[in-house]
C-alpha cells in the first residue's frame, strides 16, 4: 500500500504563510506529478498547484505570485509554500500523487487525508 501523510496546516491571520508538506511512503516503485488540491465548504475540489517529476510546475491563478510547489525526490515529499493569504484560502488541502505501485507496477492517482487551513480576517 501507498500513504500519503500531511502537514502543516493550522491557523493563521491574513497575510501570513504556511508551508505544507506531503509524504508518501510504502510499495512506491517510482512517483510522476505530485499536486496539491483544496476544497472549502459547499464547493468542489480544486487543483492548486501541481509538479512533475522532473519539476515543471502549474499553478491555479488564485495562487500565483503567492503560492509555491516544490518536491524532494529523495524524500518523496511535495511541499507547498504559502504566502500572503487570503480568508478566501480557507479550505481542506489535499496532497495528490501518480504512483506506480511496486508490486502491481500498476499507476494509482494516490490522495492524502486532507489539512484544514484556515485564514483568518
Amino acid at each position: 500500500q501507498v500513504q500519503l501523510v500531511e502537514s502543516g496546516g493550522g491557523l493563521v491571520q491574513a497575510g501570513g504563510s504556511l508551508r505544507l508538506s506531503c509524504a508518501a511512503s510504502g510499495s512506491i516503485f517510482s512517483i510522476n506529478a505530485m499536486g496539491w488540491y483544496r476544497q472549502a465548504p459547499g464547493k468542489q475540489r480544486e487543483l492548486v498547484a501541481r509538479i512533475t517529476s522532473g519539476g515543471s510546475t502549474n499553478y491555479a491563478d488564485s495562487g500565483k505570485g503567492r503560492f509555491t510547489i516544490s518536491r524532494d525526490n529523495a524524500k518523496n515529499t511535495v511541499y507547498l509554500q504559502m504566502n500572503t493569504l487570503k480568508p478566501e484560502d480557507t479550505a481542506v488541502y489535499y496532497c495528490n500523487a501518480v504512483i506506480i505501485n511496486s508490486n502491481t507496477h500498476t499507476t494509482y492517482n494516490y490522495w492524502g487525508q486532507g489539512t484544514q487551513v484556515t485564514v483568518s480576517s
